[in-house]
């Protein structure tokens, strides 16, 4: 079930945004079928299976791909499929005889897809790196954090998820549209700098336009405004205020009485210190979850800074059903809906057996047998 019922997809073992695609290709109904190089160590920070999120609703089988045999038996189930996805170093699948020169004279169909730091081709192609790195020579990561702080990593969203994950998974779908109506497959060069950097397209367009001009942390959207701010409660919870518009902003200060006469305009920077003690002294003053009950659902544009522990239980997700649980395990819900089509509930991580998932392309476990792996 999901809008990509029926479609079959190749995933080839790694770490960061190669099994997160998977995950949401896999949630919106696709067949994927992870291959794990049997020789491999371990990949990444290794986690029980049962919380190995994104690595939901698919079989995994190994494949000793030193072994031509195992080669081919890849070969035979890329021929049946509409994608593949791989992440590892340029070059690798290429001496592993599973290159995309390979793959597309097989299947002419195939949306070959491959996420990396770097990309295929540059200076850096071949070097090391982690989301951190990526980030930082896009100017996403220098951008982020206080006034007078270091930069703040943010996670890995920006780069393994955001512009690796999503982007290949942007990237495969419109080669997959594409070879429908041409009948030509293509390569997918899904990088994560080159994905950051198009993420930061409207951060860029606002230091054109001189709105982000100043250092870090004096700025509009990076805790420089006193209305797009993080506020502490007198019980040391937290709030988020995000009153940019006049009209919210109006709303802001009406809910809170203040009289703005005396205060420097909104979009005075100069002001803006003033106006944030003055905010910060006001949110001192109730708890956050008074704070909730005055200004939540409201035009000012206001929510509770939650911790992953409080966020399923917030009326809101609650109500989306933005939580599920997965062989007793909550995690967050496949994302987007579809308005016509229903999702399956995800399954655990190992759930669906391999039988199941080769039945999709008419392999049997038994030729996978005949190989020693499983």
């Amino acid at each position: 079930m999901g809008p990509l019922a029926g479609v079959r997809i190749i995933e080839f073992a790694g770490i960061g945004p190669a099994p997160m695609a998977s995950m949401l290709l896999a949630d919106m109904g696709a067949t994927v079928l992870r291959i794990d190089r049997v020789a491999e160590s371990g990949l990444g920070v290794p986690v029980p299976q049962r919380y190995d999120f994104t690595r939901r609703s698919r079989a995994t089988i190994g494949l000793d791909l030193k072994n031509p045999a195992a080669v081919e038996f890849a070969l035979k189930l890329i021929d049946g499929s509409d994608a593949l996805l791989e992440g590892f170093r340029p070059g690798v699948m290429e001496r592993l005889g599973l290159g995309p020169d390979v793959c597309l004279r097989r299947n002419p169909r195939l949306a070959y897809g491959r996420v990396t730091g770097w990309g295929q081709q540059g200076p850096l192609a071949h070097a090391a790196g982690h989301d951190m790195n990526y980030i930082a020579l896009t100017g996403a990561l220098h951008a982020i954090g206080r006034e007078g702080q270091k930069p703040t990593p943010p996670l890995n969203l920006v780069g393994d998820y955001g512009g690796g994950a999503l982007y290949l998974v942007t990237g495969l779908l419109a080669a997959i549209i594409a070879a429908r109506s041409t009948g030509v497959g293509q390569v997918v060069d899904a990088a994560m700098v080159d994905g950051a950097l198009s993420l930061m397209t409207p951060i860029y367009a606002m230091a054109e336009a001189g709105r982000m001009g100043g250092p870090r942390g004096t700025n509009y959207l990076d805790s420089g405004a006193y209305f797009y701010e993080v506020y502490e409660c007198s019980d040391g919870g937290l709030i988020s205020i995000a009153s940019i518009e006049a009209k919210f902003h109006a709303e802001l200060l009406q809910r809170l009485e203040i009289d703005p006469a005396g205060m420097p305009a909104q979009h005075d920077r100069a002001g803006w210190p003033a106006w944030k003690e003055k905010l910060a002294a006001i949110f001192r003053t109730r708890t956050r979850d008074d704070w909730c009950s005055r200004l939540e659902g409201t035009d000012v544009c206001f929510a509770p800074v939650l911790s992953m522990q409080e966020a399923h239980a917030h009326p809101h997700n609650q109500a989306r059903g933005a939580f599920i649980e997965v062989d007793g395990v909550r995690q967050p819900a496949p994302a987007p809906r579809f308005g016509t089509t229903t999702l399956d509930t995800p399954r655990a991580p190992g759930a669906v057996t391999p039988a199941e998932a080769l039945a999709a392309w008419g392999v049997s476990e038994a030729e996978l047998a005949a190989l020693g792996h499983g």
